[in-house]
């Protein structure tokens, strides 16, 4: 475990150096550099390191040194590609009247100095169940394929050469309080500037959402360093103009609004400069330093570390109230397969006595006798039985 968090202080500290233009001063010799690459991967900033391992190409083996050349490509060569796709879906959705809510899109990558250093990510749309099968049917003859499901949610669409576009019918967050915040959000959404359907976010509301899915994601144990860096540069680029007070009454809403806070703050930690303090004070006095070794080591070591010793009272809430939730739907699942297994059966049932008693016109096609004598069908009933139950005999003693 220590050498997990070594590694994710050591990501963090190269990252952090590339971001402030500084020096590295690190002992390349302790490295795994396949354990290296792959929690860099995972993270999704390993486009990132090559950038940081540039100069010192004698201190890492060459396969993995071209390893993390190849993300450095992939966001090198595929970012303006991934920004046309993204321009080409959002003006069809303007030209077909077709409204959505940009959750999340490319121009995250502005946000850094050299665009290469900025992920892939995806173009990310909200939409009513309606429209969510137009835009899927549009995506389809664009030439776009589902690669992934989120169950009850929505799908990952992905076209060779061009954007990841995930659409959802719902947002993708449980508990009832991401739900109302959200829906909230949404409300306050406008339609963009030249654009006619599609909507965005306000600057804080679209702080609010980041510092919502962070908290999120970090309860879910799928925080990454990359969202803590987007989040950081976001906030940096943004913080002159951001209401404050009106940030916190809605992250209050979502029950969150301390615990985003110390992860806002934490991003400050790792990628901020000594001038940047004075934008994350918040007038309450932060925990003890221990405190941010927990949120530290959690996203580190993908919850294995710190997850059991959490200490911040609105993480330990909001993973309550999402294993009620999971508990709820487990019930919910098992309700509907007792349900579905006793129709199933009542089903069998039903069949198994049109079998066995079946109706008076099937009955009067074997004995024509029977339409002089309709009362006579149980008679008939059991007749046909016998000759059935005596052809089975006869059967199997041909078998023997």
């Amino acid at each position: 475990m220590n050498q997990v968090l070594f590694e994710g202080r050591f990501l963090v500290s190269m990252i952090s150096t590339m971001i402030q233009k500084g020096s590295l001063h690190v002992r390349y010799g302790r490295m795994d550099w396949e354990r290296l690459f792959r929690t860099a991967d995972y993270h999704r900033v390993a486009n990132i390191i090559y950038l940081g391992l540039l100069g010192n190409g004698g201190l890492v083996s060459e396969r993995w040194m071209n390893r993390f050349f190849d993300r450095y490509q992939e966001c090198l060569y595929n970012g303006d590609a991934c920004e046309a796709g993204e321009k080409e879906v959002l003006t069809l959705l303007d030209m077909e009247e077709i409204p959505c809510i940009i959750l999340s899109s490319s121009t995250v990558r502005g946000l850094y100095e050299l665009s290469e250093m900025a992920d892939l990510s995806p173009l990310r749309l909200y939409l009513d169940q309606e429209n969510y099968v137009r835009v899927k049917g549009y995506l389809v003859d664009l030439g776009y394929e589902t690669i992934q499901t989120y169950p009850e949610y929505g799908e990952r669409m992905h076209r060779l050469s061009g954007l990841n576009v995930d659409i959802y019918r719902k947002m993708p967050f449980k508990t009832r309080y991401y739900e109302k915040g959200l829906r909230n959000l949404v409300l306050r959404a406008r339609v963009r500037n030249g654009g006619k359907t599609v909507r965005i976010l306000s600057a804080e509301d679209r702080l609010v959402y980041r510092l919502a899915s962070a908290a999120y994601q970090y309860a879910t144990d799928g925080l990454l360093i990359r969202d803590m860096l987007d989040l950081f540069l976001y906030h940096k680029a943004w913080r002159a103009h951001l209401d404050r007070e009106y940030v916190m009454k809605k992250l209050q809403d979502f029950r969150i609004d301390m615990l985003a806070f110390k992860l806002l703050h934490l991003s400050y930690m790792w990628f901020g400069e000594k001038e940047d303090k004075e934008y994350i004070q918040s007038g309450e006095s932060l925990e003890d330093v221990a405190s941010f070794d927990v949120l530290e080591n959690r996203i580190f070591s993908r919850g294995e570390d710190g997850k059991d010793n959490e200490t911040d009272p609105q993480a330990l809430g909001l993973m309550r109230l999402l294993q009620k939730d999971e508990e709820r739907e487990l019930r919910r699942l098992r309700h509907q397969n007792f349900h579905r297994k006793m129709a199933e059966r009542k089903r069998a049932v039903s069949r198994f006595f049109q079998w066995v008693f079946p109706d008076y016109k099937y009955m009067s096609a074997l004995y024509p006798n029977l339409e002089k004598a309709p009362v006579l069908l149980p008679f008939y009933w059991l007749l046909r039985g016998m000759r059935l139950m005596m052809g089975m005999l006869k059967g199997g003693n041909r078998r023997l």
